[in-house]
């Protein structure tokens, strides 16, 4: 379970990009493999976070809630579980973990405005972005918001996944969003 979370929540980060200008809180619906996951983002210079719940496999609970602290400043990754009281920490790596601050994706070899739309109230630049990765090339539909400078919307050209941010609002966003609660203890996976 934890598992798929860091895949679904990686999935947000490579594609979503940040603002670094802008702070901002919206709703997040990320869909995949005939699954919808709905979530909170908070966005704020150098760091960010995905609240989400998650479907819990076997415990007799419907859902689970998680969060992911990115600390760009800090140099770590935190992942909260409000559940259990434990977070799990991982160190940030520039190259790999970096969101994207530009319009460039990672991996991107070429992009092409195909239209323009608005989407939840902001105008948007419509463009096919082809992306290599260690199994070749696919192509996904970037809808990046002119007015906010930033991709409120990615989804796979074949329709497969989607990650969108809706009900945007801008503003400062509060400090303590991007610490590890009080009381919560480290939790550390096997052989690592």
């Amino acid at each position: 379970m934890v598992r798929r979370l860091a895949v679904m929540l990686s999935l947000i980060f490579l594609f979503s990009g940040m603002a670094l200008a802008a702070e901002f809180s919206a709703d997040t619906i990320t869909t995949g493999k005939g699954h919808t996951n709905t979530g909170k983002a908070f966005f704020s210079k150098d760091k960010y976070r995905i609240d989400m719940e998650v479907p819990q496999k076997g415990s007799g609970k419907a859902l689970s809630s998680m969060s992911m602290i990115t600390r760009i400043d800090k140099k770590v990754i935190w992942t909260i579980m409000p559940d259990r009281k434990m977070y799990m920490e991982k160190a940030y790596d520039d190259m790999k973990d970096r969101p994207m601050v530009e319009q460039k994706m990672a991996g991107e070899v070429e992009r092409k405005e195909v239209g323009a739309e608005t989407i939840d109230g902001h105008p948007t630049k419509k463009y096919l972005v082809t992306r290599k990765s260690g199994i070749g090339q696919h192509q996904v539909y970037s809808w990046w918001a002119t007015d906010m400078n930033f991709p409120i919307k990615t989804a796979a050209v074949d329709g497969s996944w989607s990650q969108e941010y809706k009900n945007i609002k801008i503003g400062a966003q509060p400090d303590s969003l991007f610490e590890v609660p009080a009381g919560y203890t480290k939790f550390q996976m096997p052989g690592q």
